[in-house]
């Protein structure tokens, strides 16, 4: 058995790159090591070991993580530096070719990562391990927010032509409602109110329990003590409207979605291999507006994908365009070795891909404009952060998901309080609020 006194003392450096539920990830293996005596290290520190959460969705994630790695190898001299995640998943000898680096463990060798830190740093192992996909690796942590990140699902069957995810993180699965509750209940006892539930594709929750989303959704609701849950991202045809129909008459579920999209036509989503067409998908959005006239609606899309011609993306603009919802994350496509989408005829140029983003930007930030402006001198429930002395404002959520500013308060961080909504701030991305 290898000593595990060796890491008492120790300071460690974290960084994250990518989606929230890789944010959650890094977060619960920081806690990992910090029962090992692993302390964060502070600004100005030297680490003696750094660990590096990477993504790997686009060419340009992967680009961001080698910047990252030299970096932080650069920044911490003589740190053992480990690397996971997505990018480790999928391209580890290019991250054992890098000078500096110590260890390279897959997605879900997250949850090992204490063991096989420790033979790391005391015998002499090689920097690739194995990489088996698939235990379910439990995530529920705050990190540096108030909200918290439950990772409920991880993995994903769908096999998109565009995406690498289940070849990064393997095939879906998922913890158990009963462990997901007592995770819910143990943030309670930490003082957290809001829960982001997370995972790959949660709709597709239970492959692992032969549970339903909807009954983890019920189940979470009658945890006492969280005011407010959100569901991170859903897939269109997962999202049923039973689970609609719940969220809109439920206690904790807040008004607020986010479902990808990626295409507003039907060609482009046949091409993509997604399981809806567009009709599914506005019976989606029509369904949330019937039941919830305040929810905040964010989609995903991607411009530029292989096969989106002129015509068809000027279609999916139309169809985005007269689709009610508050908001676009908008991505560029990127080509991904090993997938599909590289056998589809018909190359979008990197100039039209930028001019199409840049379309859709503007179209997101036109429709966010005029989701706020329906709530000016509204009053609505706001949870309170990232309160500093230094800052004249802090800042929160609204219930349906409205970021809002507010005179500064540092005792009201984590609280719950009614504020009356007014115009945007000079930035353009929060509203004026004052609390009432």
């Amino acid at each position: 058995m290898i000593d595990s006194s060796i890491l008492q003392g120790k300071k460690a450096a974290y960084f994250t790159l990518g989606c929230k539920l890789n944010f959650a990830e890094t977060s619960t293996v920081a806690q990992q090591l910090e029962h090992y005596g692993v302390r964060k290290v502070a600004k100005g520190e030297v680490a003696d070991l750094v660990v590096v959460n990477t993504c790997s969705v686009t060419e340009v994630a992967d680009h961001k993580c080698r910047q990252a790695i030299h970096r932080l190898v650069k920044a911490h001299p003589g740190a053992f530096v480990v690397v996971t995640g997505c990018y480790a998943q999928l391209k580890p000898q290019e991250i054992i070719d890098t000078e500096g680096v110590d260890l390279v463990l897959g997605t879900e060798q997250k949850g090992n990562i204490v063991p096989a830190i420790l033979e790391g740093m005391t015998q002499a192992v090689q920097p690739l391990q194995s990489f088996p996909t698939h235990p379910f690796f439990p995530a529920c942590s705050r990190g540096d927010r108030t909200r918290y990140f439950l990772k409920v699902q991880d993995g994903c069957n769908y096999f998109c032509t565009y995406c690498t995810i289940p070849i990064a993180r393997g095939r879906s699965r998922n913890g158990s409602i009963a462990s997901l509750v007592e995770q819910a209940e143990q943030v309670v006892r930490e003082g957290g109110k809001e829960i982001v539930i997370t995972g790959v594709n949660i709709g597709d929750f239970g492959r692992s329990t032969g549970e339903t989303f909807f009954e983890l959704v019920q189940a979470l609701d009658k945890v006492e003590g969280i005011e407010r849950y959100r569901i991170s991202s859903i897939e269109p045809n997962l999202l049923t409207d039973e689970i609609i129909d719940f969220c809109a008459q439920s206690r904790t579920f807040m008004p607020h979605f986010h479902i990808p999209l990626q295409s507003g036509c039907d060609e482009v989503l046949k091409l993509m291999h997604r399981k809806y067409d567009t009709a599914q998908f506005s019976h989606k959005i029509e369904k949330i507006r019937q039941a919830m006239p305040d929810a905040f609606i964010g989609v995903d899309v991607i411009v530029g994908t292989r096969g989106e011609t002129e015509e068809y993306f000027q279609a999916a603009y139309d169809f985005m365009e007269r689709v009610d919802v508050s908001q676009y994350h908008v991505f560029s496509y990127s080509e991904r070795p090993g997938t599909k989408a590289l056998d589809i005829p018909h190359v979008v140029t990197p100039q039209e891909k930028h001019e199409r983003s840049q379309r859709v930007l503007a179209l997101s930030a036109q429709k966010t404009r005029e989701f706020y402006h329906r709530f000016v001198n509204n009053t609505r429930p706001v949870l309170l952060e990232h309160a500093s002395p230094r800052k004249p404002f802090m800042n929160g959520f609204t219930d349906n998901y409205i970021r809002v500013e507010v005179p500064n308060q540092p005792e009201l961080d984590n609280q719950i309080v009614q504020v009356k909504l007014g115009g945007l701030n000079q930035k353009g991305d929060a509203v004026m609020g004052v609390r009432v």
